[in-house]
């Protein structure tokens, strides 16, 4: 994964290459420790931003509220680690998010009152609009337009029953 070399990452945290392998013995121990920790904080971001939320249509609004209004570089980051799915480091963290953010995504919507089958197809098309809508904040902001009125439309559509 380009996007995590010593040099550039050392040099944005204001240390050197020779003080970074300090801490890490090579590029791999690095990258493994930086996607953990996206990990871990990601996760924890997430389950921050529902605490409290019991209705499962608000937490929805919440989670892609935060990708298409307040998404700044975790999109760009998000953006990277998927680019890198192949990686044998990235791979086996991408798959465990992937999974846990899809499994939460079928409990919603299953508290919503969907069958067990439909939560899980819905899960997958909410989780594909999900990754759509970073990687257009990321790139090509803007498509997304006015990120309010495609909030709305997205849990509409998603929550919908029939």
């Amino acid at each position: 994964m380009a996007a995590v070399a010593v040099e550039p990452l050392a040099a944005r945290v204001g240390a050197t290459k020779g003080s970074a392998y300090w801490h890490f013995p090579n590029r791999d121990a690095l990258l493994l420790a930086t996607v953990e920790r996206w990990e871990r904080e990601h996760l924890a971001e997430m389950r921050e931003l529902v605490r409290g939320e019991s209705d499962p249509v608000v937490r929805l609004r919440l989670i892609f509220g935060r990708v298409l209004v307040e998404c700044g570089g975790g999109c760009a980051v998000e953006s990277a680690l998927l680019a890198a799915a192949d990686d044998p480091i990235v791979a086996p963290i991408l798959k465990r998010v992937t999974d846990g953010r899809i499994r939460y995504l079928e409990d919603l919507f299953r508290s919503l009152g969907f069958s067990v089958e439909a939560s899980c197809r819905r899960a997958v098309l909410a989780y594909s609009v999900y990754l759509g809508q970073a990687q257009l904040r990321a790139t090509t902001p803007h498509v997304v337009g006015e990120r309010r009125t495609l909030l709305d439309d997205t849990l509409v559509a998603l929550s919908a029953h029939g």
